[in-house]
């Protein structure tokens, strides 16, 4: 079975995601790793499927600022606007997950985050999405 290796910056999921549902009393989970623009600074994606009450957004980042090190979070609901470019490396889905993330695939590499797509080498490309807090790849078959 081919999965996604999301690659998460500094946080353990799990745990992020069982704080924020103890403190928020819904499931929370995570969801993948990005820059929400043209940047370089990605962040761990987070779903809930109940907007949040104050604020409304029903996934969020966390990213650590480089300024000051300090972990920030932010509305990251365009993230279901956004198309992934990926890859297979040793039979994992990856993505280049900011503008400087220059990552190895079979065949090849890809680059760009969000902000531009560039291959190197020859690579199977494949597409994911983001969708009621899941990434999925939309255009691979498993092979029997």
């Amino acid at each position: 079975m081919t999965r996604i290796n999301h690659r998460p910056l500094l946080y353990d999921t799990d745990n992020v995601a069982q704080w924020y549902t103890e403190q928020e009393g819904v499931p929370v989970w995570y969801v993948c790793t990005t820059a929400l623009d043209e940047g370089n600074i990605a962040s761990d994606i987070f779903y809930r499927e109940t907007p949040h009450p104050q604020f409304g957004n029903k996934y969020f980042g966390i990213y650590q600022n480089p300024l000051d090190l300090k972990a920030y979070i932010t509305n990251a609901d365009k993230v279901e606007d956004f198309e992934f470019a990926c890859g297979l490396s040793d039979s994992q889905f990856v993505y280049s997950q900011h503008r400087h993330d220059m990552i190895t695939v079979d065949g090849g590499a890809i680059d760009g985050g969000r902000a531009y797509f560039r291959s190197l080498g020859q690579p199977d490309l494949f597409t994911a999405r983001v969708k009621d807090g899941t990434m999925v790849v939309v255009d691979y078959e498993e092979k029997a």
